[in-house]
């Protein structure tokens, strides 16, 4: 099974879990592999491209586990609605989201993206819904 955009030219692979079936968790790690460097998206816009628009929190919680899969999941892509670093805690490093974050060329001040609209990428937008 595979996920990808027409706009983008972009085609991954949908990762099984050990059981050799899909979850949630695999199809937010689909998306999220999916985000351009220099962009960001919300955990309630990969909710919604999924089907489950009330399920931003579900979304995070994937990213917490995101840690140890392959290929590496660019967690540090996903931040609230409001470009909030609301996920900063759990990684190796109370600071590594934001370093991550400016190694793309975004800044974050005040645990806050600036110019988050600018960043902003909407999976229903860009990979079609």
């Amino acid at each position: 099974m595979e996920i990808g955009s027409k706009k983008t030219g972009v085609i991954l692979p949908v990762v099984k879990n050990k059981k050799d079936s899909f979850t949630f968790f695999d199809d937010v790690y689909a998306v999220v592999w999916q985000i351009p460097k220099g962009r960001v998206t919300s955990y309630g816009a990969i909710a919604n491209y999924l089907g489950t628009k009330l399920s931003a929190r579900m979304v995070g919680w994937a990213m917490n586990a995101a840690h140890n899969q392959t290929p590496k999941v660019p967690a540090h892509r996903v931040v609230n609605r409001n470009g909030m670093l609301t996920g900063k805690h759990h990684f190796a490093t109370p600071t590594l989201m934001e370093e991550l974050l400016l190694k793309e060329k975004i800044v974050v001040k005040d645990e806050k993206i600036v110019d988050f609209q600018k960043h902003y990428w909407d999976p229903c937008v860009e990979l079609g819904f």
